[in-house]
Formats: C-alpha cells, sequence, structure tokens
C-alpha cells in the first residue's frame, strides 16, 4: 500500500470514472492523503472501507415515537398517549407509558426520545418535591406549565428532544392544556397533539373539538364523547403512523383526581 498526496488543484478519480470535485478550505487548497494499492493491476483508492479508517456517524438522539393527545373540557381534561416504544423499524417494547402524573391534577404527556423524557420527568419531580416541601401544597397547573417552560429553555442549546402535552385542572376547576416546543415556548390551547402522529390527529381536533373552519353550531362535548373522539383518533393514527400502536391510555383528570382506562390498538 502505498500514499499519495492529492491537492485541491488535482482530482480524485474513482474506480468507476467520476471524478470527485477538489477540496479547498478557507485558508486555501487541502492537502489530503489517500492510500492508493500498490498492485499496478489495481488502482483503486481505498474509501475507509478496507484498510483506512472509517468514520461512524453519531448521533445523541433517538426518535422512539409514539403519539400524544390532550383535549380541555369545562371542568375536566383528557390526556392519552400509545404505550409503544420504536426506533427505525424495530419496537422495542409495546408497554412503556408516555404519560407521567406531576400532581394529583396534572399530567404530562411526552413523545420523542425516551432517554430525553425521562431525564425531563426527574427534573420536574425535583422541582415539585422542592415546592412541596416548601410550601405544604402542591403546586397549581399554570405554574407547572411555566416550570416546564422555563425547564425546556435552559436545556435549549442542548435540547431536550421531547414534545410535550401538560394537560390538568387549574384553581378554578377548568380545564386546562398547554403545548410545547423543544425549547419550551407554549401556549394554552383547547386541545394539542404532539409525537409521530400529530399530522394525523391535530386535523381531526381541529374540526371535531375546535370546530374550526364549521358554520354548524358548536357543541359542549362531555367526557364520554371525548373519550370516544380519543379512541378514533388513535385508531386513525394507527392505520397510518407505523410508531403508533398497541394499546392507548387515557386519563380524565378534574377536581376530584384522576381516572383511568385503556383501549387497545393494532399490534403490527
Amino acid at each position: 500500500m502505498s500514499y499519495y498526496n492529492l491537492r485541491a488543484a488535482q482530482t480524485v478519480s474513482h474506480t468507476n470514472g467520476v471524478s470527485r470535485l477538489p477540496l479547498s478550505t478557507s485558508e486555501g487548497p487541502l492537502a489530503m492523503t489517500v492510500p492508493v494499492s500498490s498492485s499496478p493491476s489495481d488502482g483503486k483508492i481505498d474509501h475507509g472501507v478496507y484498510s483506512a479508517p472509517y468514520e461512524c456517524a453519531f448521533s445523541p438522539y433517538d426518535f422512539n415515537g409514539g403519539t400524544v393527545l390532550a383535549v380541555a373540557g369545562d371542568d375536566f381534561a383528557v390526556i392519552a398517549s400509545d404505550t409503544r416504544m420504536s426506533s427505525g423499524y424495530e419496537i422495542k417494547s409495546r408497554n412503556v407509558t408516555k404519560l407521567h402524573e406531576i400532581t394529583g391534577k396534572c399530567i404530562l404527556g411526552s413523545g420523542g426520545c425516551h432517554t430525553d423524557i425521562v431525564e425531563l420527568r426527574k427534573h420536574l419531580d425535583v422541582k415539585m418535591t422542592m415546592y412541596q416541601h416548601n410550601h405544604q401544597k402542591d403546586m397549581s397547573t399554570p405554574s407547572i406549565a411555566q416550570a416546564l417552560s422555563n425547564q425546556l429553555y435552559f436545556r435549549r442549546f442542548f435540547p431536550y428532544y421531547a414534545f410535550n402535552v401538560l394537560a390538568g385542572v387549574d384553581e378554578e376547576g377548568k380545564g386546562a392544556v398547554y403545548s410545547y416546543d423543544a425549547v419550551g415556548s407554549f401556549e394554552r390551547c383547547p386541545a394539542a397533539g404532539k409525537g409521530s402522529g400529530q399530522s394525523f390527529i391535530i386535523p381531526l381536533l381541529d374540526n371535531v373539538i375546535t370546530h374550526r373552519n364549521r358554520n354548524d353550531p358548536e357543541t359542549v362535548l362531555g367526557r364520554a364523547e371525548v373519550v370516544e373522539i380519543v379512541k378514533d383518533a388513535f385508531v386513525s393514527a394507527g392505520e397510518r403512523d407505523i410508531y403508533t400502536g398497541d394499546a392507548v391510555e387515557i386519563l380524565i383528570i378534574d377536581k376530584d383526581g384522576i381516572q383511568k382506562t385503556t383501549f387497545p390498538l393494532k399490534k403490527d
């Protein structure tokens, strides 16, 4: 094996006859050492597959899929998520919850990278414990919404790969849903969806829950009706999104606490 010093003024020929573009930097032509077979009959250039070091890309993030949905009612809030955790085309688990109880009246739903989600939950739990010890009461849902925003913004230069929906009831007993981006921007809204099935769920919520672009009279939906809409939304998303499936956890939050129900989805 011999080595040739190539500069930007020259071109590197591949074995298929295609020439590589010249390399250059802001400081001038770039010198690059390329190993070439010393055999006269084999003039192939090693591209790092056999002899030279082979570069492997690394990412600190992994997208584990999943879909989260939340709807705010007059005196309740409903939040739901599927239980499938995936990586690429592999299903890692069929029973991983994406919902986390912050207080008895507030639930966090998260989709994205599972390790970042777990880390974010730990930080929030510490904040909630400190607040409870200092004030002898649980933090209110609007205050939790701001605390979550602060935590996400604190990590804005290396963000949590987590897309969050917060649901609960406020001090007046009204349902509250907050939607977030990765760096802490948030808003209170009637309904929200995040995760891999977001694009399939949001149009349904816009039409049925928030009543957008409709001329017929708007009706107030009860808890049972909202739960049925949530089930239909996840069935529809599961048909189109390979990262959504297995089962749906549905939590109903009101002033009296949290009620949980589970609805099965397809397994494939």
